[in-house]
């Protein structure tokens, strides 16, 4: 079972997140929304700053995945999406896909007001 972090209050993420949770298989995959109910997070090490910054998973076995390595990971599961996993983890295109998106994560959260909420809250 794998359980993704993502931040509910947030359209963009919320859809991907709404698309994601018609195709993937039963029981397969937990999503929580963290902007909404950060008790999901008690347990993790993650703080809400955090996993309302990048996209958060964790795999079967406890391991955390941040970011792309976490798209990558729901994937996985996804028929259809599975292709897009070692291309993705590929050496450059990983660096890219990382690059870019921790720059689109860092914009997003500067964005929403809940976002600098719960990253003052976590000072």
């Amino acid at each position: 079972m794998i359980t993704v972090f993502y931040d509910g209050k947030c359209g963009l993420c919320a859809r991907e997140i709404n698309h994601y949770r018609k195709i993937a298989p039963e029981g397969r995959i937990t999503f929580a929304d963290v902007a909404t109910y950060p008790q999901w997070l008690d347990g993790t090490g993650l703080n809400q700053a955090d996993a309302l910054r990048y996209l958060h998973a964790v795999d079967a076995a406890g391991q955390v995945h941040k970011g792309a390595s976490a798209f990558t990971l729901i994937w996985s599961e996804i028929d259809g999406w599975r292709w897009l996993v070692p291309v993705v983890r590929a050496p450059i295109i990983k660096q890219l896909v990382d690059v870019a998106y921790a720059g689109f994560a860092h914009l997003r959260f500067k964005m929403y007001r809940h976002c600098r909420v719960a990253e003052l809250t976590e000072r």
